[in-house]
């Protein structure tokens, strides 16, 4: 663990990360120190700062080239240069040998690599943070392409969890920052980024999205060759298409750019809202246009890694939600924060709709097209903070991707409006979901069970009844159980209040020396009290 964290710090030094960072924005003993620090005695070499950032996350490993992937997609939100930079982090990571990839390929198969394919391209297609992808002929004249996960890639990546759990403990401590749920959303992000190492579930992941997105005009996504496929070893149709961030290319073959960037946001939502199996992983890397199809474009989807699913509620919410954001309809985004648990039940919806209004308002006065989905999910964390809204570790995910389909859509289309796109098939999707069709295919996908169900409604209803008689028997027993033990108590308690008044009396009687001068030499009322005692202490 120490050495690891060394390892960034150096590597950080060494590529005079810290150069990046904008000091006029920092407060001033911030600035102050990183003057005064003994980092800029380090040259910054003759390296430009894109290349240094692309180099650095390249020698820190997976962990953090997934971040520069991320970060590749919103090129709206960096400088060119670096966007630039990290592009090159989606397929372009400095592969590992081909010996060792053929190794490899042998060792998971359990045979020769001649007789699984007829050739094998020992250099490699592409190489990405986690895996890379070699061209290959299967002997049936099959173009392929064959995945293998990077040889000691799990040591690292642990190492690197490990540190950001470290990190996630510490933040607990921090109240501002334990509304983010730092831990849960390192958890998740674990087990997001372990399940890539298994190209089983990979494969898996593809052969569902193929199944939902079958003979669509909008999706294409390469078939699976399960006979050659292990846990690090993939083999899949190979693809012939354009580059979906090669916009040279795409403006060549004539692409209606408007009309993909269009697909796109449709694509996500269909996979999201009616399929709720979506591709979490949509950097430009994965993603392909088809040739030949320029009035009609059709991705190609690859690398299915990583995909996320929600819970129908959490679908319910999440789509009445974006709805009231375009309605501008603050209140009804407030009530569906409190209604869903994400906020307090204590908040008040009025004082949180009245917040996200102050924040949102001026963002949702500009032109549709100039509003980035990003700047409002920033107002709305920001004004989270006052409602202490904790961060929803199974919604992370998929504001990650609607980032990266937004950063992509206005990558292809500057002046795409995400809003107006989505607005139309959410409200089909919310009427389709609450209306007679809504109803009708929910009654449609429980039929079976009900259908089972149906000869046993009879004895379920004799049962039931049976178990309402026994609990009605058993609430009597206890009813009058707690009388007996009430008419106990209280003959206890009159008991207890004789008892005091006996003692007393029996007390005054043996004191009755001192007492028979008191009332004349006469002692019949000491003996009439005495008398009096004992026949209480004696009645029960």
């Amino acid at each position: 663990m120490s050495f690891r964290l060394l390892r960034i710090i150096w590597v950080v030094t060494r590529f005079r990360l810290e150069t990046l960072i904008p000091l006029d924005r920092l407060p001033w003993l911030l600035r102050l120190a990183f003057r005064l620090s003994p980092l800029r005695l380090i040259p910054v070499g003759r390296r430009p700062r894109g290349e240094r950032l692309r180099l650095a996350l390249e020698a820190l490993g997976p962990v953090f080239v997934k971040f520069g992937q991320m970060l590749s997609t919103r090129r709206d939100l960096l400088p060119p240069d670096i966007a630039d930079e990290l592009r090159r982090l989606q397929d372009q990571v400095p592969p590992f040998s081909g010996d060792e990839a053929v190794a490899l390929v042998e060792r998971e198969l359990e045979t020769p690599l001649a007789d699984a394919f007829a050739t094998f391209d020992r250099h490699p297609l592409a190489s990405a943070s986690v895996a890379q992808v070699h061209a290959a002929r299967l002997h049936g004249d099959e173009d392929v392409v064959v995945k293998i996960i990077r040889p000691g890639i799990e040591r690292v990546m642990r190492q690197d969890i490990a540190l950001l759990y470290r990190l996630a403990y510490f933040l607990r401590w921090i109240p501002e920052a334990r509304r983010l749920r730092p831990v849960e959303v390192v958890a998740d992000y674990e087990s997001t980024l372990f399940d890539e190492l298994d190209l089983h579930k990979e494969a898996a992941n593809t052969s569902q999205l193929k199944r939902n997105f079958k003979d669509s005009p909008l999706l294409y996504v390469p078939a699976i060759h399960w006979p050659l496929t292990r846990r690090r070893v993939m083999v899949q149709e190979r693809i012939h298409g354009v580059p979906v961030a090669d916009l040279d290319a795409l403006k060549a073959q004539g692409t209606d750019l408007k009309k993909l960037a269009e697909r796109g946001v449709e694509i996500f939502f269909t996979q999201v809202f009616r399929d709720n199996f979506f591709h979490a992983d949509m950097h430009p890397g994965n993603i392909f246009v088809t040739q030949g199809t320029s009035r009609d474009p059709q991705y190609i989807a690859i690398d299915c890694g990583i995909v996320g699913s929600l819970t129908r509620e959490d679908q319910d919410y999440l789509a009445r939600n974006l709805l009231a954001f375009f309605h501008q309809d603050y209140y009804e985004v407030a009530a569906l924060h409190i209604e869903s648990g994400w906020v307090g039940e204590d908040t008040r919806a009025n004082e949180f709709a009245a917040a996200i209004r102050a924040v949102c308002e001026p963002i949702l006065e500009k032109p549709l097209k100039d509003i980035s989905f990003g700047q409002v999910l920033l107002g709305l964390f920001q004004t989270a903070r006052r409602f202490n809204m904790e961060v929803q570790p199974q919604l992370v995910l998929l504001q990650k991707t609607l980032l990266n389909i937004e950063g992509l859509g206005r990558q292809l289309y500057p002046d795409l409006d995400l809003w107006s796109t989505a607005k139309p098939y959410l409200e089909r999707w919310m009427h389709e979901r609450a209306g007679p069709q809504g109803l009708w295919n929910s009654l449609k996908r429980q039929a079976p069970e009900l259908t089972r169900q149906l000869p046993e409604l009879p004895v379920l209803a004799h049962q039931a009844l049976v178990r309402a008689e026994v609990d009605h028997k058993q609430r009597r027993r206890q009813a009058d159980a707690m009388d007996r033990v009430s008419r106990h108590m209280r003959h206890v308690t009159r008991s207890a209040r004789r008892i005091r008044i006996g003692l007393l009396l029996v007390a005054v009687a043996l004191a009755w020396d001192p007492l028979l001068g008191w009332v004349a030499g006469q002692p019949w009322p000491i003996l009439t009290a005495a008398g009096l005692g004992i026949l209480l202490l004696a009645w029960h």
